[in-house]
């Protein structure tokens, strides 16, 4: 075995073990996890999450988007396309809008089951049995159903598990297309710089998907499924580029940066409307969370600059 392919099985099997332990410190260790304690456990959780939103944010405009833009111009440039339409960013919306259509028809469905229900309850309780709770089942139903102790509303939108597995989705494609640019290099001080660069990185982001996705509230069998997949996906597009080396076959570079462009959509509409809103527009610390999420966007910054 050629020393440049012994390299790219470490960094394939370096990547794997690394995202797992970080990915599974938040699902492992009880504090995370654990939701309604002190007052000041609240308040470290809650700018544990925004540093996650200041890494996401960081990893949104400084790492996810140039990368697909200088990619899909790229591949424009060499097909020798030239078009008055701006593409890019078309197919960026496209994976906006991709994701909120999908997530209003999951909310339109939900409103609907929820109306159903309600439209079944019939309209005098048993006294009997209600012992007078007639009166406060209405009011469930009404205006104050936000405030009340269930929080439906409130919690599908703030930390949704279905914005939740489409942070995971593009974080996955994403992670595929960096481990395609290790196993796609030639020389082996090239595959380890883009590793290391890629192990720093990647530890952050696993590290700031596992508290999202504890907040979310995901079965316990559910957040290990996704951490393992996600930890896989990396080796995995090291493994595709490897492959394609070994063949000596041309990537589908345009399919490729196309699946870029609607991952970075996706990315933009979980960023921009789910991670930063929900910590912005909850009472207490702003200017605090706000440091937080300076915080991690500097250091993702500052790993960018680096290189």
């Amino acid at each position: 075995m050629e020393y440049l392919l012994q390299v790219k099985i470490g960094a394939l099997i370096g990547l794997l073990l690394l995202t797992l332990f970080f990915g599974f410190i938040p699902a492992r260790v009880k504090w995370f996890r654990h939701t309604d304690g002190t007052e000041t456990h609240r308040t470290v959780l809650s700018l544990i999450s925004c540093f996650a939103g200041g890494v996401f944010l960081a990893a949104c405009l400084l790492d996810i988007i140039p990368d697909y833009l200088s990619d899909i111009n790229s591949v424009l440039d060499a097909r020798k396309l030239e078009i008055n339409f701006p593409l890019p960013e078309f197919i960026m919306a496209a994976g906006f809008f991709t994701v909120l259509i999908l997530e209003r028809m999951v909310l339109n469905c939900r409103e609907a089951r929820r109306t159903l229900a309600s439209e079944r309850a019939p309209l005098i309780q048993d006294s009997r049995n209600s012992h007078g709770h007639g009166h406060i089942h209405g009011a469930a139903t009404g205006p104050d159903l936000e405030s009340s102790g269930h929080h439906v509303h409130v919690d599908f939108q703030a930390h949704s598990p279905f914005r939740s597995f489409m942070l995971f989705l593009s974080l996955s494609l994403h992670s595929v297309f960096e481990g395609l640019a290790i196993g796609l290099q030639n020389t082996d001080s090239k595959v380890l710089e883009i590793c290391i660069a890629i192990l720093v990185h990647k530890s952050i982001i696993v590290f700031s998907l596992s508290v999202k996705l504890v907040q979310s509230a995901i079965r316990p069998l559910w957040l290990a499924a996704y951490i393992g997949v996600f930890a896989m996906m990396s080796p995995l597009g090291i493994a595709i580029g490897i492959s394609v080396m070994e063949a000596q076959l041309e990537a589908g570079t345009l399919i490729q940066s196309i699946l870029e462009g609607l991952a970075a959509g996706t990315f933009i509409y979980i960023t921009f409307l789910e991670i930063l809103p929900h910590e912005l527009n909850s009472p207490g610390k702003q200017l605090l969370k706000v440091l937080f999420i300076l915080l991690g966007f500097s250091i993702m910054a500052a790993l960018t600059f680096l290189g």
